[in-house]
């Protein structure tokens, strides 16, 4: 008898993606199955994403890290592969990934991941390879509750992938410059939960080092005027976020 076919399946989160769930559905054909969890969407993000999968499912938003362990639940998969709507799986990294998944005695695979900012693909400045782990066998993984920056753990062996995920994370300064203050509200508030405070010095230097450390240590100067944008945009992002922590921690509102 043939061997039993093993399933994958496809688990995304969205707020407003109507601009980039298109592309990120057209290259996940190939999977057993999409699971799109959804927090609120006043877009067309719901209605394109329908074009490709029944398996919608609405969640009040309490965090990254709950509604991708809600998504997980949903997974029917032997496998399961995360991805972001920003993000896109390359044909190469198709055919890895089914050919892992089929002979494997794995646990998880850590995929590289390409950025591109401001239509610039980023090749220094610590972004890459930018290895996240995406793809690990359902009963083997957990996610963490982390509000922002959730991680999936695998209990068992995880291993590297070679084929890219392509990530295409900020078209312009607006859209970054949205999204900033959002993670930065999230970060301080999930720091002020775990007891953390800030003065002003870290206030000054975090930022200060972040620039530093990705333009001059990781050579993101050799990316041009993206490479010192994206410099400066992350030392913004530190800043912002030590400096709301700062606010909430003294009671300001």
């Amino acid at each position: 008898m043939p061997d039993k076919k093993t399933t994958l399946s496809a688990i995304l989160l969205t707020l407003n993606e109507e601009t980039n769930i298109g592309r990120c559905l057209e290259n996940l054909g190939w999977v057993d199955e999409i699971i799109l969890v959804d927090s609120g969407s006043s877009d067309k993000t719901k209605e394109l994403a329908s074009r490709y999968t029944v398996k919608v499912f609405d969640l009040r938003w309490e965090g990254f890290g709950k509604a991708k362990e809600y998504a997980m639940s949903k997974a029917s998969g032997e496998w399961i592969l995360s991805v972001d709507a920003d993000e896109v799986v390359s044909d190469d990294l198709k055919n890895e990934i089914l050919s892992k998944i089929s002979s494997s005695d794995m646990d998880g695979y850590f995929i590289p991941r390409r950025s591109n900012f401001l239509g610039k693909w980023i090749k220094n400045g610590g972004w890459y390879p930018d290895y996240v782990l995406r793809l690990f066998r359902a009963d083997k993984a957990f996610v963490s509750s982390d509000v922002v920056h959730e991680k999936v753990i695998v209990h068992g062996k995880v291993e590297y992938l070679k084929n890219e995920i392509k990530h295409y994370t900020d078209p312009n300064l607006h859209h970054y410059l949205a999204k900033l203050n959002q993670y930065t509200t999230l970060s301080a508030e999930w720091m002020q939960q775990e007891g953390k405070r800030t003065g002003i010095l870290e206030i000054i230097f975090r930022p200060a080092a972040t620039f530093c450390k990705m333009y001059l240590f990781k050579r993101g100067f050799l990316d041009g005027m993206e490479g010192f944008l994206l410099a400066c945009c992350s030392a913004s992002h530190v800043f912002f976020k030590y400096a709301k922590l700062w606010h909430l921690s003294n009671g300001k509102s």
